[in-house]
């Protein structure tokens, strides 16, 4: 159903392209926007080795939320690890590309649980963090991707 990666010379391992997205802090998620017109959105997320899931918050109401709901196949990038080799000039950098479905989260007690993490992600200090849950958590909507598909590859920047 997904295509094979056309160079495999640049793909890494799975454990590879998890381990970015375990440590990855921004991503760009592309949904089928209005009209037939691809809508991609930058995104804070965190992924869920165990449960081989992607969560990320935002409103209730909007763009996203009507795409979401007229089609829940997403395509999800993450870019990063960004280094450099020994006497060479231009950069390497890893992506993982992930596709699947993403489903509101109806579940109010797991809502919470998840944008909990999700602050402590980002926040500097957990005091931080449940300030801003205090004043936010409302008015949040919990997305979860469920990952279909994951790849994962390093390039030269030249």
């Amino acid at each position: 159903m997904f295509r094979p990666m056309r160079r495999t010379k640049r793909a890494i391992s799975d454990e590879d392209a998890k381990r970015l997205l375990e440590q990855g802090r921004r991503a760009v998620l592309a949904v089928n926007g209005d009209d037939g017109y691809p809508f991609a959105l930058p995104i804070n997320y965190r992924f869920d080795a165990g449960a081989n899931k992607i969560f990320f918050h935002g409103a209730k109401a909007g763009q996203k939320v009507d795409a979401l709901r007229r089609s829940d196949k997403v395509c999800l990038t993450v870019m990063g690890n960004e280094h450099y080799e020994q006497g060479e000039w231009a950069p390497y950098v890893q992506s993982t590309v992930v596709f699947g479905r993403c489903h509101l989260v109806d579940d109010a007690a797991a809502t919470e649980a998840e944008v909990r993490r999700l602050a402590l992600k980002y926040y500097p200090s957990a005091e931080e963090a449940e300030e801003e849950l205090n004043k936010y958590l409302a008015a949040v909507q919990l997305y979860e991707i469920e990952i279909e598909h994951l790849t994962g590859k390093q390039i030269r920047e030249k």
